[in-house]
C-alpha cells in the first residue's frame, strides 16, 4: 500500500524560532557562569519588541538585553524596514525567581523525604514525555522531517553564504515522501517559503531554490518527474520575522521533535533547565529508543515516560517497536529499568545536561544531530 507523510521545519529567523533562540542563550549563558541554575526563560516578539519573561535562579550575573541582542543579530535581523532590528528593537525583561512551592519539589525528591535510598531532585513537573527512532535514515530519524530540516539549513546556509544573496531570515520548508508498506521510495512535494529582498524576480527566486537548496540537499534518487515543487507559493515575501508574524518560545515542539511521525507529550523544551523532565526526559527518551533500534532490537521503536511533580523516578515506561521488535517489548521495558537511572539528576549525570549546550539544540531538531550527547550509540 503507498502513502504520504509530510513534515515541515522552520529557518533560524522564523519568529517562533527566533524566540526559542533567544530563550536557550539566557539559559546557556546561565549555566555557563552556575551549572546548578534553574531556568523558565520565555520569549514574545512582534513589531520591533522582545518580551523576556519567566525565572531564574542562579548565581550568575548575565546581561539578559545584551544577549537577546546579540542573538537577534546573530540571526541576522538587521531592518525594522522589514522584519527586526538588533540595534533598535525595544527589549522588555520581566523575570522572577522560581516558585518557592515548585522549588522545595525540586530541591529533594518525594523519595528523599520518605527515608528512601533514591538521591536526586524531584521532577520540575508533572507530564509525559516520548522518545522515538526507527531506521529510515542513517541519523535514525523519520525521513520526512529529516529532508525537511536539512533543506532549512540549507536555506540559512545559502543566506548566510551569500549564495543566493538576496534572501532574507525567515522561512519554512516542508516535505512529503510517498511510502510504501513502512519503506519511504520518493519525495512527492517540496515547498519552501523564503523571505527575500523586495524587487527580486520571482522566477530567478523559484529556479535558485530548485538548484541551489533542495537538488543540493534531497537526495537524486528520491525525487523524479512526479515530484512537485511550490516555491513561494503566495508570491511575494519581503515582510517577515517578527514584523510579519508574532513569535513564542515552544511554539514549534513537532519540529523540535519527530515532525508529526511520532507522538508528542506537549512540553516545550528551550529556554528550560534539565531539572524539567519536560526537555530532559525526553531526551533520554530519545536516546533510549535510539540505542534500542542502533543494538538491533527493533525497526522502529516509541519510548514514553512518565513523572510527577517533586517525585524521582518516573510514574510509567511505556515502549512500542510496532511489531519490529527482535525481543519482546517486556523485555525492553526489564532492560531500560535495569539499565538506566532515570531520575532527574541520573539522567542530567549521564547525558551532561548542566553544560551550556542549549544554543545548538534550537534550530534544525533536537535530535538527530550527531554532536549531541542524546545522540550518542552506545553498545546496549
Amino acid at each position: 500500500m503507498r502513502k504520504l507523510f509530510t513534515s515541515e521545519s522552520v529557518t533560524e529567523g522564523h519568529p517562533d524560532k527566533l524566540c526559542d533562540y533567544i530563550s536557550d542563550s539566557v539559559l546557556d549563558a546561565c549555566l555557563a557562569k552556575d551549572p546548578n541554575s534553574r531556568v523558565a526563560c520565555e520569549t514574545v516578539a512582534g513589531k520591533g519588541e522582545i518580551v523576556i519573561t519567566g525565572e531564574i535562579t542562579s548565581n550568575a550575573d548575565i546581561n539578559i538585553e545584551e544577549i537577546a541582542r546579540n542573538a537577534i543579530k546573530e540571526i541576522g535581523y538587521d531592518n525594522a524596514e522589514t522584519d527586526i532590528d538588533y540595534r533598535t528593537c525595544k527589549i522588555h525583561i520581566n523575570m522572577s525567581k522560581q516558585s518557592p512551592d515548585i522549588a522545595m519539589g525540586v530541591d529533594a525528591s518525594l523519595e528523599e523525604k520518605q527515608g528512601s535510598n533514591v538521591v536526586s531532585e524531584g521532577a520540575g513537573d508533572q507530564g509525559i514525555m516520548f522518545g522515538f527512532a526507527c531506521n529510515e535514515t542513517d541519523a535514525y530519524m523519520p525521513l520526512p522531517i529529516y529532508l525537511a530540516h536539512k533543506l532549512a539549513k540549507r536555506l540559512t546556509q545559502v543566506r548566510k553564504e551569500g549564495i543566493i544573496s538576496y534572501l532574507r531570515p525567515d522561512g519554512k520548508t516542508q516535505v512529503t515522501v510517498e511510502y510504501k508498506g513502512d519503506k519511504p521510495v520518493r519525495v512527492d512535494t517540496v515547498v519552501v517559503s523564503t523571505q527575500h529582498n523586495a524587487n527580486i524576480n520571482l522566477e530567478v527566486l523559484r529556479k535558485d531554490i530548485i538548484e541551489k537548496v533542495i537538488k543540493e540537499t534531497i537526495p537524486e534518487e528520491l525525487l523524479d518527474t512526479q515530484t512537485k515543487y511550490y516555491i513561494n507559493p503566495t508570491g511575494r515575501f519581503v515582510i517577515g520575522g517578527p514584523l510579519g508574524d508574532s513569535g513564542l518560545t515552544g511554539r514549534k515542539i513537532i519540529v523540535d521533535t519527530y515532525g508529526g511521525y511520532s507522538r508528542h507529550g506537549g512540553g516545550a523544551f528551550s529556554g528550560k533547565d534539565p531539572t524539567k523532565v519536560d526537555r530532559s526526559a525526553a531526551y533520554m527518551a530519545r536516546f533510549i529508543a535510539k540505542n534500542i533500534v542502533a543494538n538491533g532490537y527493533a525497526k522502529k521503536c516509541e519510548i514514553q515516560f512518565s513523572y510527577a511533580i517533586g517525585v524521582a523516578k518516573p510514574v510509567s515506561i511505556y515502549v512500542d517497536t510496532f511489531g519490529t521488535s527482535t525481543i519482546p517489548e517486556e523485555q525492553i521495558v526489564k532492560l531500560i529499568y535495569n539499565r538506566f537511572e532515570l531520575t532527574p539528576r541520573g539522567i542530567i549525570e549521564y547525558l551532561g545536561l548542566r553544560n551550556p549546550i542549549y544554543t545548538k539544540t534550537t534550530n534544525y531538531g533536537h535530535f538527530g544531530k550527531d554532536e549531541l550527547p542524546w545522540e550518542k550509540i552506545i553498545k546496549i
